[in-house]
């Protein structure tokens, strides 16, 4: 599995910003520090924040508002998690037990709920009500794809669009805020500049998740939760999207109708894998993956060079990787 390393340019920030996160996190109740200790102590590559600190570098220096916005984007960003746990029912987080498994349901929400009161909090007593304000959009437009998601979960009619309409909302919201913030903490950035980060921050959000959506269909784990979990969850992904495209209506409802009713038996689910491999889905979903990197490097070269273009430029080839 490729490991993602922090360009130079924000290693230092990145440092600072680890120092001064998990301390703001403390509460009186105990069992809140044991799960808050657990759950930031396993942080993963802390894209988000590191997408802050570049944002905010393309245009000048990292200012303190930056690090208010990373810090908002890191506690939104694993409360999400913590709640989407509970909602996917999932087991695993990071190679650990989710919090949802380890502590139940009750407290994962309540936790989740902490982080994002925390949040909102650090904004008001920092006064970033610009960075409160974009985040509270995305937080918006997050809640709006996961439920889109489950609205369209068993319709025989979703469409490619109707899978980028719903990642671009469940998915690259968070890429676009962590983005943004930062790009505004800056002090520097024009009108333009904020749309074209924007811009780089969804395309670099859909492929993100095309390709946790491409992985989801590899034969072993490699993103510290269990395979063919979309497959058991029924979610109609892109790689199946353009599997049942090139079937016949007929078709495409036996297909969905194994999808309903597979029963969590592995030999189904293991079935359904291959039709989507057979017909061509993880291809062409990696495909589409690589072309919206592309497309978001061409608008990083816009920006005149410097160093934390370059290093943008390597997150989004890093992302670009299907294998990792």
């Amino acid at each position: 599995m490729a490991e993602y390393s922090f360009p130079q340019i924000i290693t230092d920030d990145i440092k600072k910003f680890d120092k001064m996160f998990e301390p703001n996190l403390l509460s009186k109740t105990n069992l809140l520090n044991v799960v808050t200790k657990y759950v930031f102590g396993n942080k993963g590559k802390q894209i988000r924040p590191a997408l802050t600190f570049l944002s905010a570098r393309l245009f000048g220096d990292v200012t303190e508002s930056t690090y208010s916005a990373a810090y908002m984007v890191e506690l939104l960003h694993n409360a999400t998690l913590v709640h989407d746990d509970v909602v996917d029912d999932s087991e695993t987080r990071r190679n650990l037990l989710s919090v949802k498994a380890k502590w139940k349901n009750k407290v994962a929400v309540l936790a989740g709920d902490y982080y994002l009161a925390k949040g909102l909090l650090y904004a008001i007593e920092k006064n970033e009500i610009k960075a409160l304000q974009i985040m509270s959009e995305g937080v918006k437009k997050m809640s709006e794809g996961e439920l889109m998601q489950i609205e369209h979960a068993r319709s025989l009619e979703n469409s490619e669009q109707t899978y980028y309409d719903i990642i671009k909302s469940k998915t690259a919201a968070l890429f676009v805020v962590s983005m943004v913030t930062g790009a505004y903490s800056s002090k520097k950035a024009t009108d333009e500049d904020i749309q074209r980060v924007e811009r780089i921050a969804e395309l670099l959000g859909l492929a993100f998740q095309i390709r946790d959506d491409v992985l989801d269909y590899s034969r072993t784990s490699v993103l510290g939760k269990k395979t063919l979990n979309d497959l058991q969850e029924k979610k109609q992904t892109l790689p199946l999207l353009y599997a049942i495209s090139k079937l016949s209506f007929v078709e495409r409802e036996k297909i969905l109708f194994k999808l309903e009713h597979h029963g969590n038996k592995q030999e189904k689910l293991e079935e359904l894998a291959d039709f989507v491999r057979e017909k061509g889905g993880i291809e062409y979903a990696t495909q589409r993956q690589i072309s919206f990197c592309e497309e978001a490097k061409r608008q990083c070269f816009l920006f005149p060079e410097n160093e934390a273009r370059t290093a943008l430029v390597g997150l989004i080839d890093f992302i670009a990787l299907t294998e990792q």
